[in-house]
């Protein structure tokens, strides 16, 4: 007999962190109705998984809530760096990087930049913006079970609180419930990958004369190497309140308990050098290191995001902002089947596209670690200095999945970053004039697929209309030049044509997530073909219609 239903929803979000509020917000911002819930009473209180790479930050701003994250981080705006020294208070000191833009060379590719926003100041704003969108948020409610069938997902819930159970039924289930993730257990799907790599216990605590000791070096996070007391120190507020980062050792039968109030104390001493620091704990929570990826992405209607997708070392915050972008390529997938205007089979490239991606990130976390000698973390001795940050978080490739026309064989990181308009790779950008209103085109992707083409891809803009019609796939078609014709102007001295790989009559097609879907170097016409028939075949292969 059929379990009674007692709510219906399209999309249902299980974890309530970063990632699944970042779902809810992409879904809300789609028009989709979901239901998230997360098991613990409230949002983070701990400070951590505080670094929001550019991309992030980009998707954030077409989201409407950049302007919002930068408010609740101002406290930390003017941190910048990475420090590592035997104590605060030698001689010794040596900045591993000092700005993470140099020269302000970022500026050239985005509209946005890095963010400095620790999760328990940055998870309320998701969660706000999210509720203002419509969704039905339930913090203190923990999925007990679930079962699938070719039509949806049929969970069972409690509240923590008073123990009530209701079902729900879903077309989708997102799992965003961490490394640990029940709903990946449940599904039997394994885990490949270097696996632990180390250990360590984050301990939040007071100290008033810290912030002499630290002075003008604003730092991100300051690696202190006295072997003795070895550890991470990170500010929370530039003056009180600080987070330490010790090593732990369960591997070797260290308790947890061990990690007193006093041990805590007389280690954060001794690593800053500071023997008589007042040092008042206020909490402590353990945390593991991991490179570890799941062997699949989903499994009939359940799909995995973030934590439970992937685990990566944390130095460079690249796991969260992979599972950040892992919850924004669903969405809009979600949306297009969901809304009629996709094929399922779009579903299938969520796990083509992100799994690669997550692999070779993994990959440069454990590196990054590695050369920053990260505190518990045993490596061996004479790893470099990596190289290509920007291309980690900026120039990562769909090499399959729901594109047209890329290299299946070339790298998914490259070695450098470059923005080329490529089928496959983040659209380029530039800033444009629209009705006197500057944007950037990365602020035109969201809501619909985006055809772009010049002044003389009339032909481009006209056929992509009919066969958006022809295929009833929302389409906006845009022509960026000086002419009054035209949509969008460039602003002086911008080549759009030239930066995105085309010629003055190409086009370039690019998917809601902002990525490049396919392009044509040059016009269409008699000896090309039919533009409306071409951007039909390219809708169809990239949609799976």
């Amino acid at each position: 007999m059929n379990p009674k239903v007692d709510d219906r929803v399209p999309v249902l979000i299980v974890g309530g962190s970063l990632v699944g509020l970042s779902a809810a917000l992409f879904l809300g911002r789609l028009g989709v109705r979901h239901l998230l819930v997360e098991k613990h009473a409230d949002t983070s209180r701990h400070p951590r998984g505080r670094g929001n790479n550019v991309r992030t930050m980009e998707l954030y701003r077409v989201a409407g809530i950049e302007a919002a994250i930068r408010e609740a981080a101002s406290v930390l705006a003017p941190n910048h760096g990475i420090l590592q020294a035997p104590s605060l208070t030698g001689e010794e000191q040596e900045w591993l990087f000092r700005d993470i833009d140099p020269g302000g060379r970022l500026a050239r590719f985005s509209p946005s930049s890095w963010c400095l926003c620790s999760q328990n100041d940055l998870e309320p704003v998701l969660r706000r913006a999210a509720r203002d969108l419509g969704a039905d948020i339930r913090f203190g409610t923990e999925l007990l079970s679930f079962e699938q069938d070719e039509e949806g997902v049929t969970a069972l819930l409690r509240s923590r609180e008073t123990g009530e159970e209701r079902t729900v039924r879903a077309q989708y289930l997102v799992a965003a419930d961490g490394p640990r993730s029940p709903a990946r257990t449940a599904l039997g799907i394994g885990q490949s990958g270097k696996g632990e790599l180390f250990h360590n216990v984050s301990i939040t605590f007071r100290a008033k004369r810290l912030a002499e000791a630290v002075g003008d070096r604003h730092f991100i996070a300051c690696y202190l190497t006295n072997p003795e007391a070895d550890g991470a120190l990170l500010p929370v507020d530039n003056r009180e309140e600080w987070v330490f980062h010790a090593p732990w050792h369960p591997e070797h039968g260290e308790p947890l308990e061990a990690f007193t109030d006093e041990r805590c104390a007389r280690h954060i001493r001794a690593a800053v050098g500071m023997p008589e620091l007042d040092v008042e704990v206020t909490g402590r929570a353990p945390w593991h290191a991991a490179e570890r990826v799941a062997e699949s992405y989903s499994s009939g209607r359940v799909f995995l995001a973030g934590d439970s997708a992937h685990e990566m070392s944390p130095t460079g915050a690249f796991g969260s902002n992979t599972g950040i972008q892992d919850a924004h390529n669903l969405a809009w997938k979600l949306a297009a089947v969901l809304c009629g205007w996709a094929g399922p089979g779009l579903l299938d490239t969520y796990g083509q596209e992100r799994r690669p991606v997550a692999r070779v990130t993994g990959e440069r976390a454990s590196a990054r670690s590695a050369e920053h000698s990260h505190p518990g973390y045993a490596v061996v001795p004479g790893v470099g200095r990596q190289a290509g940050v920007l291309a980690v978080a900026l120039g990562y490739r769909y090499r399959q999945g729901a594109v047209t026309g890329t290299d299946p064989g070339g790298p998914v990181v490259p070695e450098a970053f470059e923005s080329a308009g490529e089928p496959g790779s983040r659209a380029p950008h530039q800033w444009l004039l629209r009705a006197g209103v500057r944007l950037s085109t990365l602020d035109l992707y969201e809501q619909t697929m985006v055809l772009l083409t010049g002044s003389a891809g009339a032909a481009w803009q006209e056929g992509a209309r009919r066969a958006a019609d022809r295929l009833a796939v929302p389409l906006e078609a845009l022509r960026i030049g000086a002419d009054a014709e035209d949509d969008l102007a460039p602003e002086p001295g911008e080549d759009f044509a030239a930066l995105h790989g085309i010629g003055p009559d190409g086009a370039v097609l690019v998917r809601p997530d902002g990525f490049v879907a396919w392009r044509s170097e040059g016009a269409a016409g008699a000896d090309a073909g039919d533009p409306a028939e071409i951007v039909e075949g390219a809708l169809r292969e990239v949609l799976s219609l």
